[in-house]
């Protein structure tokens, strides 16, 4: 059987204020926007779509931070920073809600596994790259 593994692109968007953008999934609460690449897709290209279609945001990547590997599951996370250029705030079925939060107020919204660890270690610069297997 061919090796199968899921790849996705999720962003860390920080605007001038340094808020942080989040969006409110149905299932998982609050989260940085991200989703699966497509066939034919680049990880920064993917993590600018998915960024659109979760929160109505345009963004710039600025940085590919770093990966988080769920080993057993065979999802390979990729992180990038990025910043608003366009687009506005809107709702769509992935995302009930979504907004620019102050970074500590972000981080107390964000309850799902991992990913408050995810936009931390993004926010430290001094950590990139990194690579994380759980």
């Amino acid at each position: 059987m061919a090796p199968k593994h899921f790849v996705s692109a999720a962003t860390i968007v920080l605007n001038e204020r340094d808020e942080i953008l989040l969006i409110k999934g149905p299932s998982r609460g609050w989260e940085m926007p991200g989703g699966v690449v497509e066939q034919g897709e680049s990880l920064k290209d993917a993590a600018v779509r998915e960024t659109k279609e979760e929160s109505g945001i345009d963004i710039e990547v600025t940085k590919f931070c770093g990966i988080f590997q769920n080993v057993s599951e065979c999802i390979c996370n990729t992180l990038f920073l990025a910043r608003p250029i366009g687009g506005q705030l809107t709702t769509t079925p992935e995302s009930l809600e979504a907004g620019f939060f102050p970074i500590e107020v972000a981080l107390e919204m964000v309850t799902w596994r991992n990913f408050r660890q995810r936009i931390e270690f993004c926010l430290n610069e001094e950590q990139h790259p990194f690579y994380v297997e759980f």
